[in-house]
């Protein structure tokens, strides 16, 4: 394979893995947009998303199209349980107190799914298959390929539903203000219920991706995608829906580039660095803004 070869097939490698963390990345900017919240468990909702595919398809064997329409749907039943169960009624409470609450239901899942499914991976069924792409001398997989135009199908479509529907005019207003949107007549409660539901649904169509791309499904999956994705927001710019699939795409494509060049066991500590970097150097990250206090 010549080098040029070798490069398209690390941009697509990159780019597969980048529209995953892109459309986690997208559930943690919507969350935090609207309530400030780091909803570290966002996560987890992908691990659990997966356990839905594996048990509708080898448990129950049901063909890949119930298992992914499973998947998200619970996903977002998930999502919007735990945002009534966990975040409401700390609504009002300190920023902290969220944030230890989104830590601890993100160990809770954790757990629960290793007591009910086992500690061991489990293997799971083709969900897309496809012929490889060849481009000149290079191969592109087609799961990398479905990846890439899935993800930028789902972030388009959000984009839509945030700046020309209703619900995203109301989440837009929520965003900006709370307390004004609510004399407009904004329901908040199904404001943010809706933008839960939205960024569950992301992530259980993150977890099919996934899936496809590493075919095992395991308790602790989500913990180290989902802090990806949260490094991939913050570079992109936390709470900006562009900014998450340029943060998303640009750490997929960093892991290649640093895999490339034969470090890949340095891939990780690369991915936290540049979170650091960011954070020094530019905190509201590429297309982020400073927020400034109201009084």
């Amino acid at each position: 394979m010549s080098d040029f070869s070798t490069i398209i097939s690390q941009i697509f490698n990159g780019l597969q893995s980048g529209s995953v963390y892109a459309l986690v990345a997208l559930g943690y900017s919507m969350v935090y947009g609207i309530i400030m919240l780091l909803n570290f468990a966002h996560g987890d909702i992908i691990m659990v998303g997966a356990y839905v595919a594996w048990i509708m398809m080898s448990m129950l064997a049901m063909p890949p199209i119930v298992g992914i329409v499973a998947a998200i749907a619970g996903c977002t039943l998930l999502g919007v349980l735990i945002e009534k169960a966990a975040y409401t009624p700390l609504r009002k409470s300190p920023r902290l107190s969220l944030l230890i609450t989104a830590i601890g239901v993100s160990f809770f899942l954790e757990n629960i799914a290793q007591l009910i499914m086992g500690a061991g991976a489990k293997s799971m069924p083709v969900i897309v298959s496809g012929p490889s792409i060849s481009l000149g001398d290079t191969s592109i997989s087609f799961i990398a390929v479905v990846t890439i135009v899935v993800s930028v199908i789902s972030m388009l479509l959000l984009t839509v539903l945030v700046q020309k529907t209703k619900m995203g005019k109301a989440m837009r207003a929520v965003s900006e203000d709370m307390g004004s949107a609510q004399l407009m007549g904004i329901s908040v409660n199904k404001t943010i219920s809706f933008t839960f539901a939205i960024g569950s649904a992301l992530a259980g169509i993150g977890a099919i991706l996934y899936s496809c791309a590493y075919p095992q499904a395991s308790p602790t999956m989500g913990s180290m995608l989902g802090l990806k994705a949260f490094v991939a927001a913050v570079l992109g710019g936390i709470g900006s829906i562009p900014g998450a699939m340029i943060g998303g795409f640009a750490i997929g494509l960093l892991e290649a580039l640093v895999s490339a060049v034969g470090l890949s066991v340095w891939k990780d500590g690369v991915v936290f660095a540049i979170l650091i970097l960011v954070l020094l150097v530019k905190p509201t990250g590429i297309m982020g803004h400073a927020m400034t206090e109201k009084v």
